[in-house]
Protein backbone atom coordinates (compact mmCIF):
# COMPACT_ATOMS: atom_id res chain seq x y z
CA UNK A 1 0.00 0.00 0.00
CA UNK A 2 1.52 3.33 -0.42
CA UNK A 3 -0.31 7.08 -0.10
CA UNK A 4 1.52 10.28 -1.08
CA UNK A 5 1.37 13.73 0.54
CA UNK A 6 2.75 15.91 -2.48
CA UNK A 7 6.36 14.65 -2.54
CA UNK A 8 8.31 14.15 -5.34
CA UNK A 9 9.60 11.11 -6.24
CA UNK A 10 31.60 4.84 17.08
CA UNK A 11 33.52 4.50 17.87
CA UNK A 12 36.09 2.41 16.02
CA UNK A 13 35.76 -1.22 15.64
CA UNK A 14 38.21 -3.86 15.44
CA UNK A 15 38.60 -7.76 14.68
CA UNK A 16 36.35 -7.78 12.17
CA UNK A 17 35.57 -11.70 11.39
CA UNK A 18 36.91 -12.89 7.84
CA UNK A 19 34.86 -12.70 4.96
CA UNK A 20 32.98 -15.51 3.44
CA UNK A 21 32.99 -17.20 0.39
CA UNK A 22 31.91 -15.29 -2.47
CA UNK A 23 29.18 -17.54 -3.62
CA UNK A 24 27.88 -17.23 0.26
CA UNK A 25 27.88 -13.49 -0.06
CA UNK A 26 24.61 -12.41 0.68
CA UNK A 27 23.26 -9.70 -1.53
CA UNK A 28 22.22 -6.19 -0.51
CA UNK A 29 20.18 -5.92 -3.92
CA UNK A 30 18.35 -8.90 -4.21
CA UNK A 31 14.85 -8.47 -3.45
CA UNK A 32 14.91 -5.15 -2.33
CA UNK A 33 13.16 -3.38 -5.15
CA UNK A 34 10.28 -2.04 -2.29
CA UNK A 35 13.24 0.69 -1.44
CA UNK A 36 13.15 2.34 -4.60
CA UNK A 37 10.54 5.03 -2.85
CA UNK A 38 13.80 5.80 -0.63
CA UNK A 39 16.30 6.43 -3.68
CA UNK A 40 16.49 9.66 -4.49
CA UNK A 41 14.11 11.45 -1.73
CA UNK A 42 17.57 13.75 -1.33
CA UNK A 43 21.07 12.93 -3.11
CA UNK A 44 22.90 10.69 -1.09
CA UNK A 45 20.18 8.84 0.94
CA UNK A 46 20.54 4.99 0.41
CA UNK A 47 18.79 2.19 2.14
CA UNK A 48 19.72 -1.55 1.51
CA UNK A 49 17.92 -5.48 2.74
CA UNK A 50 20.23 -8.23 2.88
CA UNK A 51 17.44 -11.09 3.32
CA UNK A 52 18.11 -15.14 3.75
CA UNK A 53 21.63 -16.43 3.08
CA UNK A 54 21.51 -19.08 0.89
CA UNK A 55 22.50 -22.75 2.28
CA UNK A 56 23.64 -21.19 5.80
CA UNK A 57 22.44 -23.18 8.51
CA UNK A 58 21.33 -21.54 11.68
CA UNK A 59 20.65 -23.31 14.83
CA UNK A 60 20.07 -21.78 18.35
CA UNK A 61 18.45 -18.53 19.18
CA UNK A 62 19.08 -14.99 18.50
CA UNK A 63 22.61 -14.74 19.83
CA UNK A 64 23.80 -17.66 18.05
CA UNK A 65 22.19 -16.82 14.55
CA UNK A 66 23.73 -13.28 15.03
CA UNK A 67 27.30 -14.96 15.68
CA UNK A 68 27.29 -16.63 12.45
CA UNK A 69 25.45 -14.57 10.60
CA UNK A 70 28.02 -11.86 11.21
CA UNK A 71 30.70 -12.70 9.08
CA UNK A 72 28.36 -12.16 6.18
CA UNK A 73 26.43 -9.06 7.07
CA UNK A 74 29.78 -8.02 7.58
CA UNK A 75 30.63 -8.90 4.05
CA UNK A 76 27.61 -7.35 2.90
CA UNK A 77 28.23 -3.77 4.61
CA UNK A 78 31.36 -3.95 2.66
CA UNK A 79 28.86 -4.11 -0.84
CA UNK A 80 26.92 -1.42 0.10
CA UNK A 81 29.89 0.87 0.71
CA UNK A 82 30.27 1.76 4.06
CA UNK A 83 32.67 1.66 6.89
CA UNK A 84 32.30 -1.12 9.68
CA UNK A 85 33.91 2.21 11.62
CA UNK A 86 30.78 3.91 11.06
CA UNK A 87 28.14 1.17 11.68
CA UNK A 88 25.58 1.91 14.42
CA UNK A 89 23.46 -0.67 15.78
CA UNK A 90 20.19 -0.62 17.97
CA UNK A 91 19.99 -3.23 20.58
CA UNK A 92 16.13 -3.99 19.68
CA UNK A 93 14.51 -4.81 23.03
CA UNK A 94 10.68 -4.83 21.21
CA UNK A 95 10.15 -1.03 23.13
CA UNK A 96 10.25 2.42 21.71
CA UNK A 97 12.68 4.18 22.77
CA UNK A 98 15.02 5.99 19.56
CA UNK A 99 18.33 7.39 19.69
CA UNK A 100 19.91 9.97 17.78
CA UNK A 101 23.79 8.56 16.71
CA UNK A 102 26.54 9.53 17.03
CA UNK A 103 26.17 10.73 20.50
CA UNK A 104 24.17 7.71 22.55
CA UNK A 105 26.40 5.20 24.35
CA UNK A 106 27.12 1.81 23.14
CA UNK A 107 27.86 -1.53 24.12
CA UNK A 108 29.18 -4.61 23.78
CA UNK A 109 26.49 -7.58 21.96
CA UNK A 110 26.80 -11.00 22.42
CA UNK A 111 28.08 -11.12 18.92
CA UNK A 112 30.82 -9.23 19.36
CA UNK A 113 30.26 -5.97 18.33
CA UNK A 114 28.96 -2.82 20.09
CA UNK A 115 24.99 -1.62 20.44
CA UNK A 116 23.34 0.98 21.29
CA UNK A 117 21.33 -0.32 24.12
CA UNK A 118 17.88 -0.47 25.26
CA UNK A 119 16.37 0.86 21.82
CA UNK A 120 15.04 -0.09 18.89
CA UNK A 121 15.44 2.88 16.38
CA UNK A 122 18.48 5.41 15.28
CA UNK A 123 18.11 8.55 13.77
CA UNK A 124 20.80 11.11 12.16
CA UNK A 125 21.85 13.76 10.23
CA UNK A 126 25.59 12.82 10.10
CA UNK A 127 26.84 11.40 6.98
CA UNK A 128 28.73 8.71 6.45
CA UNK A 129 26.70 6.69 9.48
CA UNK A 130 25.24 3.37 8.92
CA UNK A 131 22.40 2.54 10.72
CA UNK A 132 21.08 -0.73 10.96
CA UNK A 133 18.24 -2.86 12.20
CA UNK A 134 17.85 -6.73 12.15
CA UNK A 135 14.31 -8.16 11.54
CA UNK A 136 12.53 -11.87 11.83
CA UNK A 137 8.70 -10.73 10.85
CA UNK A 138 8.44 -7.48 12.62
CA UNK A 139 9.04 -4.47 10.32
CA UNK A 140 11.99 -2.07 9.20
CA UNK A 141 10.92 1.15 8.88
CA UNK A 142 13.23 3.30 6.59
CA UNK A 143 12.73 7.15 6.75
CA UNK A 144 14.52 10.13 4.78
CA UNK A 145 13.81 14.04 5.51
CA UNK A 146 14.11 15.42 2.41
CA UNK A 147 14.26 18.95 3.56
CA UNK A 148 16.88 18.08 6.44
CA UNK A 149 18.74 15.59 4.80
CA UNK A 150 17.83 13.53 8.46
CA UNK A 151 17.08 9.82 8.15
CA UNK A 152 15.75 6.85 10.63
CA UNK A 153 15.58 3.76 10.76
CA UNK A 154 13.09 1.79 13.32
CA UNK A 155 12.38 -1.67 14.60
CA UNK A 156 8.42 -2.23 14.48
CA UNK A 157 6.54 -5.06 15.31
CA UNK A 158 3.72 -5.76 17.45
CA UNK A 159 4.95 -4.21 20.50
CA UNK A 160 6.84 -1.23 19.13
CA UNK A 161 3.98 -0.75 16.98
CA UNK A 162 1.57 -0.19 19.36
CA UNK A 163 3.93 1.92 21.87
CA UNK A 164 4.07 4.28 18.47
CA UNK A 165 8.02 4.49 17.93
CA UNK A 166 7.19 5.79 14.57
CA UNK A 167 5.83 8.71 16.03
CA UNK A 168 8.23 8.86 18.63
CA UNK A 169 11.07 8.66 15.96
CA UNK A 170 8.97 11.67 14.21
CA UNK A 171 9.43 13.60 17.49
CA UNK A 172 12.91 13.25 18.36
CA UNK A 173 13.68 14.20 14.56
CA UNK A 174 11.68 17.16 14.75
CA UNK A 175 13.44 18.10 18.24
CA UNK A 176 16.54 16.91 17.08
CA UNK A 177 16.53 18.55 13.10
CA UNK A 178 13.67 20.34 12.87
CA UNK A 179 12.27 17.41 10.95
CA UNK A 180 8.56 17.83 9.61
CA UNK A 181 6.50 14.70 8.97
CA UNK A 182 4.88 16.06 5.65
CA UNK A 183 8.81 16.42 4.25
CA UNK A 184 8.99 12.41 5.76
CA UNK A 185 9.36 9.44 2.84
CA UNK A 186 9.02 6.13 4.77
CA UNK A 187 9.50 2.85 3.71
CA UNK A 188 7.93 -0.09 5.10
CA UNK A 189 10.24 -3.82 4.66
CA UNK A 190 8.95 -6.97 4.26
CA UNK A 191 7.20 -8.67 7.66
CA UNK A 192 4.95 -10.77 8.36
CA UNK A 193 1.23 -10.41 7.90
CA UNK A 194 -2.49 -11.78 8.71
CA UNK A 195 -3.51 -14.84 8.65
CA UNK A 196 0.10 -16.01 9.65
CA UNK A 197 -0.10 -13.97 12.61
CA UNK A 198 -3.29 -12.24 14.15
CA UNK A 199 -2.21 -8.71 14.60
CA UNK A 200 -1.95 -6.81 11.33
CA UNK A 201 0.98 -4.74 12.66
CA UNK A 202 1.69 -3.54 9.00
CA UNK A 203 -1.70 -2.04 8.34
CA UNK A 204 -1.40 -0.31 11.74
CA UNK A 205 1.91 1.60 10.87
CA UNK A 206 0.44 2.48 8.01
CA UNK A 207 -2.38 3.79 9.89
CA UNK A 208 -0.32 5.68 11.94
CA UNK A 209 2.06 7.54 9.25
CA UNK A 210 -1.42 8.81 7.75
CA UNK A 211 -2.54 10.63 11.10
CA UNK A 212 1.01 11.59 11.64
CA UNK A 213 0.60 13.48 8.14
CA UNK A 214 4.14 11.54 6.62
CA UNK A 215 4.48 12.67 3.07
CA UNK A 216 5.12 9.68 1.35
CA UNK A 217 4.33 6.21 2.96
CA UNK A 218 5.60 2.77 0.94
CA UNK A 219 4.76 -0.86 1.50
CA UNK A 220 4.45 -3.33 -1.49
CA UNK A 221 3.28 -5.70 1.03
CA UNK A 222 5.25 -8.71 1.14
CA UNK A 223 4.89 -11.21 3.59
CA UNK A 224 8.30 -13.00 5.35
CA UNK A 225 5.75 -15.94 6.37
CA UNK A 226 4.79 -17.06 3.02
CA UNK A 227 8.37 -18.08 1.57
CA UNK A 228 11.51 -18.82 3.31
CA UNK A 229 13.69 -19.18 0.58
CA UNK A 230 13.68 -15.03 0.51
CA UNK A 231 13.37 -14.48 4.31
CA UNK A 232 14.02 -15.52 8.15
CA UNK A 233 10.30 -16.15 9.80
CA UNK A 234 10.55 -16.25 13.92
CA UNK A 235 6.79 -17.61 13.67
CA UNK A 236 6.91 -20.43 10.90
CA UNK A 237 10.09 -21.46 11.79
CA UNK A 238 9.56 -21.36 15.51
CA UNK A 239 12.54 -19.27 16.62
CA UNK A 240 15.60 -21.47 15.10
CA UNK A 241 16.06 -18.90 12.33
CA UNK A 242 18.21 -16.30 11.39
CA UNK A 243 17.93 -12.13 11.15
CA UNK A 244 17.43 -9.71 7.85
CA UNK A 245 19.60 -7.21 7.94
CA UNK A 246 17.82 -3.38 6.93
CA UNK A 247 20.85 -0.36 6.28
CA UNK A 248 20.37 2.95 5.72
CA UNK A 249 23.03 5.88 5.21
CA UNK A 250 23.15 9.22 3.93
CA UNK A 251 26.37 9.20 1.72
CA UNK A 252 28.84 12.34 2.74
CA UNK A 253 29.20 15.26 0.38
CA UNK A 254 32.13 15.28 -2.56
Amino acid sequence: MSYSGGLTPSRQRSGLAKSPPAARLPSVTRESAFLEPLQGVFPGVRGAWVGRVPDLPIHGGRDEAMRTLRPHHEAALATFGASPHHWWRAEQVHGTHVACVPNAPQILAPDGLPLVPGVDGLVTRQPGLVLTIYVADCAAIWLADRRTGAIGLLHSGKLGTAGGILDKALALMAQEFGTRPGDVTAVLSPCIRPPHYEVDFAAEIARQAERAGIGGFHDDGANTATDISRFYSYRIEKGQTGRMMALAVRDSPP
